[in-house]
């Protein structure tokens, strides 16, 4: 039987006698100290706060509508209702705004960092993003990481000028590593963060370990697992995996993905309203990791879709890595990986314009091209150049349930 947890009635009077006197604590950003790389460029001003700026540069910017067709969790699936990851990051920015909201944090920089935190994102989910690290790893001894990635997007690919406060929650969001606890870590300038970047193309392990700076960041980080945990549950039904979401082993903290973010939100806020950090209690924190742990045996790790995903994407994507690559050394000007991603970097309106970009070392400009792809464009691109591959793209149609 679902349960659905509310705030206590306390910390309830105690909210709203803090509205009414004006004295709700805040541990907020202040986009007054927002820094940026180009500090004279993109000033505040009193209708465009610096994070709601970094906001409308993240939507407009070249790859933000290649969300629409990236896989969430399950790829090959021709079916609408089946969340890409466009719809996951509204949802992480919807869910991490209402606790901020709450707990008097800075929004725009909440939805700065959800809007923004995978832009970088391979094509078919974890799997291309794992295939591609290996690729990129044998070639040059660094390694792939999308929320590293997401910040190139944006602050090397495109520079945008985007605040360090909103790279920095970018590149510290990654959910697959859950906290207790969420205490912001200093950052004190691009100059440390750069080199924080760094490290963790050279380093796989340094992914774990880099923390928000902000509060902002440790909300958007945490409902990033909020976000997909009970969602991933729907999904495998659309997906025929499961007969129901509630087939599912339940925890803690609920089965049904309502309830799931209902409890989660409300004991975040329980326990971390009026403090400088980001907390849930011993009981839920122990049911998202049993939640999370249950979600990989019963849904990610499904032997049968781990099989499609090695036999398909994985070679697909070393052999379109190594054509790329020869392409690109060769000078094949008609090689798409010029005509549909330099040509489309270099002409970009945020792009440098002196050609700069060519500079760039040749497996990262690789690269960016595969991570920057759909799935579509990428099987589409994988059987123009090779049409007589014996890879078979095999998707679930529409209709199989009726035939």
């Amino acid at each position: 039987m679902s349960k659905y947890e509310k705030l206590s009635p306390e910390l309830s009077e105690r909210i709203e006698q803090d509205i009414k006197t004006g004295n709700r604590p805040t541990f907020a950003a202040k986009s007054a100290l927002a820094k940026r790389r180009i500090p004279d460029q993109d000033r505040e001003s009193i209708w465009r706060p610096a994070y709601l700026r970094d906001v409308d540069k993240i939507m407009h910017s070249p790859y933000y509508n290649r969300y629409t067709d990236k896989t969430q969790v399950f790829s090959f699936y021709k079916n609408d209702d089946i969340t890409r990851r466009a719809l996951h990051v509204q949802l992480v920015s919807r869910i991490a705004r209402s606790i901020g909201s709450v707990l008097n944090l800075n929004l725009d920089l909440i939805e700065a960092i959800a809007l923004g935190h995978d832009i970088g994102h391979t094509p078919f989910g974890h799997a291309g993003e794992r295939f591609i690290s290996e690729i990129y790893q044998a070639e040059t001894g660094r390694f792939f990481n999308h929320n590293v990635h997401s910040v190139r997007v944006l602050d090397g690919i495109f520079p945008l000028n985007i605040t360090l406060d909103t790279l920095d929650g970018i590149i510290t969001h990654n959910g697959e590593f859950e906290m207790s606890e969420y205490r912001p870590a200093e950052m004190p300038s691009f100059e440390a963060f750069d080199a924080m970047v760094e490290s963790c193309y050279v380093d796989e392990s340094n992914i774990v370990k880099i923390i928000p700076s902000t509060l902002e960041g440790c909300v958007v980080r945490v409902c990033d697992i909020i976000a997909y945990l009970g969602r991933d549950r729907l999904d495998a039904q659309k997906a025929n995996l499961v007969e129901s979401p509630t087939d599912i082993e339940g925890s803690a903290i609920g089965t049904a993905n309502p309830e799931i973010i209902n409890n989660l939100m409300v004991n975040i806020i329980e326990h971390s309203y009026g403090k400088p950090y980001i907390t849930m209690d011993a009981e839920h924190y122990a049911g998202l990791r049993e939640a999370k742990r249950i979600n990989y045996k019963q849904i990610y790790k499904i032997e049968k879709v781990e099989k499609v995903l090695s036999e398909t994407v994985k070679p697909v994507m070393q052999r379109l890595y190594l054509q790329m690559l020869s392409d690109l050394k060769a000078g094949k000007k008609s090689s798409p990986i010029f005509k549909h991603h330099i040509d489309f970097v270099l002409n970009n309106h945020y792009a440098a314009k002196d050609g700069s970009y060519l500079d760039t070392e040749p497996n990262q400009i690789v690269i960016d091209y595969l991570a920057s792809m759909t799935d579509d464009y990428c099987t589409e691109l994988y059987k123009f150049l090779f049409p007589k591959s014996s890879v078979e793209f095999k998707y679930h149609g529409y209709f199989e349930d009726l035939m």
